[in-house]
């Protein structure tokens, strides 16, 4: 059995931190989202590796270090929305979830929209909104 705890933390302190991600709020969110809860399953045993992988219709999670890099830039807080756009597996909406209050993540292919809401729900994160749509029109009802 894998102890993905045990990597969920080296892969912060190896991948995340020594790059030079230093907020405190991005590196909490890391050690608490399991990136294996979404990935499928086959690729579990794989989540903290330093790459993207595949989620298949092409796209992949994206690497933890890009995750943690991005999140970091939008120097979010307690209390904020964010908009994603490009949902993915639902991983980066997580982290975010982690941090902001509610996050709108849009999703322009129907299967990946489809479970990415499903890991998230699964993985219990209620303040994330999954639309398919294109993310070219944003989420307009849901703005500032």
């Amino acid at each position: 059995m894998t102890d993905f705890a045990s990597l969920r933390e080296e892969m912060v302190e190896r991948q995340v931190r020594a790059r030079g991600v230093r907020d405190r709020r991005v590196l909490q969110a890391m050690r608490k989202v399991p990136r294996e809860a979404f990935l499928p399953e086959p690729l579990r045993r794989h989540a903290y590796e330093d790459r993207p992988l595949p989620l298949g219709e092409g796209q992949t999670i994206s690497q933890p270090f890009m995750v943690a890099f991005m999140v970091e830039a939008l120097d979010l807080k307690p209390g904020e929305t964010a908009l994603e756009i490009g949902a993915g597996s639902g991983y980066a909406a997580a982290v975010m979830a982690e941090i902001a209050d509610q996050v709108f993540t849009i999703e322009r292919i129907g299967e990946l929209a489809r479970k990415a809401a499903s890991n998230l729900v699964d993985a219990g994160y209620w303040n994330v909104h999954v639309r398919h749509d294109d993310g070219t029109k944003g989420w307009q009802e849901a703005g500032p």
